[in-house]
């Protein structure tokens, strides 16, 4: 059975392998395989027929909606409605917990055990992930509701219980999501900023780890509107970091780009970039990873970012949407395809692969890809500086997410246990191995994306009649206010 699996769905595992590490790494072959690739495809395509390729058509209104009109001293959009905090404190909670290692590391992982094949498939998952978020968001926020604090709260657990009526799956994505924030939010995001730090600056990842424990825990312990203040502050500063230092790298190397594109293209369909490799296995290696990576990168219909959106302050969930749908662009469509580019053209994809054993990924490829550009050392410490701070402010993100799980649950009262829990599995991931933690994390991805995907394809229609009630300019009204609830 097992020779079967890995036949389908990759290449056999090495010898040595054993254990828990060798089963994780099976199921999360199995689970990112065929099927999956297919139901992430599917509803973004499904959405895009609805509203008509709604990342295509009414991109440039998007756009003005959001980004623009944040740099504009008289708001064509201003802010209005009940909320927690405001749309861009949503978004730069939600991009801190996509922009950073997801981004960063995640491209490299991609390239690393998937070839340079594996960025155009990233860039599938999120052309169609414009739609899936902004499907999730816009539900999320029409059917949310208020905890006994008053504060908002909402995800993909509230449309599967009010929107569908399926208490049980609201309940299995609600388990699945607050296990999940101790993953993919909390052990990959101190795993790679513990191994980037280390890696140049050679300190013991255990210390990285206490010391970024205590440090996130100064800013999660105080909740959701402390953590946005943070956020707003930080994450668009380290992501400007990133685009500028990834600009000047491609245009120092201008005559690697071409081929650097090309190996893209050829290695999406042909598995060119892996070295003694069968064809077949080869792309097949390309689309997982790029699939994965993707969205691990943009978290396109897995259904965190809900709940971060949900709380923001907004008259229609259109407009969070779009702020969506922008989101899923600048993070893969902008800036993954930066990162892969800046690496691409400093290292030639021949020396980070060596067969279906990648001799150079994560953190370490695109720490050394940036020494290896005009940077030099520099840009060693720069990479490792971004890498250790994205990851930390990834975990602070991640927080809000699980913790809203953990609300539906289990109530507020005991919420400040699940805060001050998070903060030992910093240490742990810190410390742990780089293919066992991804391995997890990837595993709790998909207990997370399954449920969710199912939920937003059912509720299709309901989308499809807010997008066309946002852009008829028609009353909106809640979930909550047709059935009289406050």
């Amino acid at each position: 059975m097992e020779g079967f699996i890995l036949f389908i769905w990759g290449t056999p595992l090495p010898d040595t392998i054993y254990g828990v590490e060798r089963f994780l790494r099976i199921l999360q072959r199995v689970i990112w395989g065929p099927p999956v690739w297919g139901l992430l495809l599917f509803v973004g395509l499904m959405l895009s027929v609805k509203t008509g390729f709604m990342q295509v058509t009414k991109f440039g209104r998007m756009f003005d909606e959001t980004f623009a009109d944040l740099f504009r001293k008289n708001k064509k959009y201003p802010q209005k409605g009940d909320g927690d905090i405001t749309p861009w404190q949503s978004v730069t909670t939600a991009f801190s917990a996509t922009m950073g290692v997801g981004t960063l590391a995640g491209t490299a992982t991609a390239i690393g055990f998937g070839g340079p094949g594996a960025v155009f498939w990233m860039w599938a998952v999120a052309f169609f992930g414009m739609l899936t978020k902004a499907a999730e968001c816009s539900l999320a926020f029409h059917f949310r509701s208020k905890n006994d604090k008053g504060e908002i709260i909402s995800g993909p657990f509230a449309y599967m219980e009010k929107g569908l009526g399926w208490k049980g799956l609201a309940v299995f994505f609600a388990v699945a999501g607050t296990v999940a924030s101790f993953g993919i939010g909390n052990m990959v995001q101190s795993n790679s900023a513990a191994w980037a730090i280390q890696h140049v600056f050679g300190w013991e990842r255990i210390w990285i780890g206490i010391v970024a424990a205590v440090l996130i825990g100064l800013v999660t312990i105080g909740g959701i509107k402390r953590i946005a203040a943070v956020m707003v502050k930080v994450t668009p500063t380290l992501a400007i970091i990133s685009i500028i230092s990834c600009i000047l790298i491609i245009l120092s190397r201008i005559g690697n780009l071409p081929g650097a594109f090309a190996v893209i293209m050829r290695g999406a369909f042909t598995g060119h970039g892996f070295v003694g490799g069968a064809m077949g296995v080869a792309v097949m290696y390309a689309i997982r990873f790029g699939l994965m990576r993707g969205v691990f990168s943009n978290e396109a219909g897995l259904g965190s970012a809900p709940m971060a959106y949900a709380a923001a302050k907004t008259d229609h969930p259109m407009r969070l949407g779009f702020w969506a749908a922008i989101e899923v662009f600048m993070d893969t469509i902008v800036m993954c395809s930066l990162v892969a580019f800046a690496i691409l053209v400093v290292i030639p994809y021949d020396t980070i692969q060596s067969g279906f054993r990648p001799a150079l990924t994560g953190s370490v490829l695109i720490i050394e890809a940036w020494r290896g550009s005009f940077f030099g050392e520099f840009g060693a410490y720069l990479m490792a500086f971004l890498i250790g701070t994205f990851g930390f402010t990834t975990v602070i993100g991640w927080t809000v997410y699980g913790e809203k799980c953990y609300e539906y649950l289990f109530g507020t009262k005991t919420v400040m246990a699940y805060r001050v829990a998070m903060l030992p599995v910093v240490v742990f991931g810190a410390t742990g191995g780089v293919a066992l933690v991804w391995a997890i994390a990837d595993c709790l991805n998909a207990m997370m994306a399954i449920p969710n995907i199912i939920a937003i394809i059912a509720l299709s229609g309901v989308f499809k009649k807010l997008f066309e009630n946002y852009l008829n300019k028609e009353t909106y009204v809640s979930y909550a206010e047709e059935r009289g609830e406050k």
